[in-house]
C-alpha cells in the first residue's frame, strides 16, 4: 500500500515538455523552462523536489512548536540546487524564523530541521523500482 502518490501525463499533443502531473486530489503543471526548450508553464522537476523540502521543513517546525506550545510565527523556508567545482549537487536551505525565539529555541529548531522526513528521505537516497510496458 502506497504512503503517497503521483501520476504525471505528457499528452502526445502537449507542447514539448507541458507535464499534467496528479499529486493525491490535487492538480498540478510542470514544464521546464526556455533555456531547456520548454515554455514555463509550471515548475521544472527539480523545483518541485525542492518545493516539496521547503514545504516539509515549514509545516515540520510549526508542527513542533505547535507541541511546544511555542507562539505561532512566520515561518520562511528558502531552498536552493547547487553544483560545485567537482560537479557535485547540493541544496542550501535557509530558514527565517519571525517572533521571539531564545538561542535554545533556535539551536532545537534547527536540530528540527535535520530531521524532517523529507530531508531524511533525501539525504538516505530511496530506491526505485521502475516497470516500462507499451500502452
Amino acid at each position: 500500500m502506497p504512503l503517497t502518490s503521483a501520476k504525471a501525463r505528457l499528452a502526445a499533443d502537449a507542447a514539448n515538455y507541458v507535464v499534467a502531473i496528479e499529486a493525491g486530489r490535487h492538480a498540478l503543471t510542470g514544464d521546464e523552462g526556455p533555456h531547456e526548450g520548454g515554455a514555463d508553464r509550471g515548475p521544472a522537476p527539480f523545483a518541485f523536489v525542492l518545493s516539496g523540502l521547503a514545504a516539509c521543513t515549514a509545516a515540520t517546525l510549526r508542527m513542533y512548536m505547535q507541541r511546544k506550545a511555542w507562539p505561532d510565527a512566520e515561518i520562511v523556508v528558502d531552498v536552493s540546487l547547487h553544483v560545485d567545482q567537482e560537479r557535485t549537487q547540493y541544496i542550501r536551505r535557509s530558514v527565517a524564523i519571525g517572533g521571539m525565539l531564545d538561542d535554545a529555541q533556535c539551536a532545537r529548531l534547527a536540530e528540527i530541521c535535520e530531521k524532517t522526513p523529507v530531508t531524511l528521505f533525501i539525504k538516505r537516497g530511496t530506491r526505485i523500482d521502475t516497470t516500462l510496458h507499451a500502452a
